[in-house]
């Protein structure tokens, strides 16, 4: 497989709900920048839930962290500081019109991958929840 540009951008942001939608449309601008326009739809449902999460679940600062691999994935991560690892995700089928709860539901059913590893990258400790996209 031929080797691809890489890059890799991460967009620190306070714990404030606003800061969804800054990263969002953040990631879709880099998505479109790179070329890759076909995956910002979905890559927009996955980084707003995990930006969320990290944002609704815990106190602290949060960063959205986006590259693409020189084998041509783009990995989408939500750092934030609650070391703990995220609640199981629910299959789809089971939370029926429960408001919460689907997030990392959706995450695992729109992402090829999807994970979480402890982190103290930025200076706290915490978390990284990830998913990738291949791009085709």
């Amino acid at each position: 497989m031929p080797e691809t540009e890489s890059w890799d951008y991460t967009l620190y942001i306070p714990n404030d709900l606003r800061a969804v939608t800054v990263c969002r449309r953040t990631l879709r601008l880099i998505l479109t920048m790179h070329g890759l326009i076909g995956l910002v739809d979905t890559a927009e449902l996955l980084a707003t839930e995990l930006v969320a999460n990290a944002v609704r679940h815990t106190k602290g600062p949060a960063a959205l962290r986006v590259r693409r691999s020189p084998e041509g994935a783009v990995w989408i991560g939500a750092w934030d500081t609650d070391p703990e690892p995220p609640e199981p995700p629910r299959r789809l089928d089971q939370v029926g019109d429960l408001e919460e709860g689907r997030g990392l539901g959706l995450v695992a059913a729109c992402a090829d991958n999807w994970g979480w590893r402890p982190s103290a990258r930025f200076g706290d400790r915490g978390k990284f929840v990830w998913c990738d996209l291949a791009v085709s």
